[in-house]
């Protein structure tokens, strides 16, 4: 049985293949899995980062440990564009 805790909207930092950073003053503990969704141009996109480090009051910083390809894709995509783009690869929430 899936058990879900909660559900969290959160400004992200620093997106990148590997990880990111996710603002939030009520961080997890480091070693917490995760399951997080977020919208690209090309489609939502679904993976699985585990907490690396947390920074009580200000977030934690997460590495993307389990992606569907399709999903990785989409997030290369997208950040490529951004780059091109020269922006700043970071989404409010």
């Amino acid at each position: 049985m899936e058990k879900r805790l909660s559900e969290i909207c959160s400004p992200v930092e620093n997106l990148a293949l590997g990880g990111l950073f996710i603002r939030t003053k009520n961080p997890l503990h480091t070693g917490t899995m995760l399951q997080l969704m977020f919208n690209t141009p090309q489609g939502q996109c679904e993976c699985g980062p585990l907490v690396r480090n947390v920074k009580a009051g200000e977030g934690m910083g997460v590495a993307i440990v389990s992606m569907e390809q399709e999903d990785r894709g989409r997030v290369d995509q997208w950040l490529k564009q951004l780059a091109a783009q020269g922006e700043t690869v970071e989404t409010g929430g």
